[in-house]
């Protein structure tokens, strides 16, 4: 064999490795894209379902705070529980979720207020009126719920 053709010979099937591991790279990105994007819920991510994991989110770190013995500082805008789409919009347009919002609207705003030595008991109603609404409507992050405890 002469020189050009075994330089020849020997590029095409490191070219061809090349290129089948650059497409390997690839499509494990695009399935990580897709994964990411693929929504937590089965019938979708609705706006009062995001507004309660940001709620998970901060009630974790209340709770980080109470046990520093810091006050709490609730971080988010929590009447928004009033009016965000619903994944059930009947659900969250009837009376129970209404008055269970109503009262944990009540425990974030006492708890707000609290000094530290009170936002121990103040953090567990809240969670309790978390647990509640949930047993009552929607049971499935009930698991998750008992986290914050």
């Amino acid at each position: 064999m002469s020189q050009p053709r075994l330089h020849a010979a020997l590029r095409q099937p490191a070219m061809f490795m090349a290129l089948l591991l650059i497409g390997y790279l690839l499509s494990c990105h695009t399935q990580d894209k897709k994964a990411a994007a693929a929504p937590l819920n089965p019938n979708g991510d609705s706006e009062l379902a995001l507004l309660m994991r940001a709620m998970f989110d901060d009630a974790l770190l209340m709770k980080q705070q109470i046990e520093q013995g810091e006050q709490p500082r609730p971080a988010l805008d929590y009447q928004k529980i009033l009016t965000a789409e619903a994944t059930e919009p009947e659900k969250a347009a009837s009376d129970t979720y209404k008055v269970h919002a109503l009262s944990y609207l009540q425990t974030i705003k006492a708890l707000q207020g609290a000094d530290a030595p009170q936002a121990a008991s103040l953090y567990k109603n809240m969670v309790n009126s978390c647990m509640g609404c949930h047993q009552a409507l929607c049971p499935g992050p009930t698991v998750r719920i008992k986290k914050l405890y």
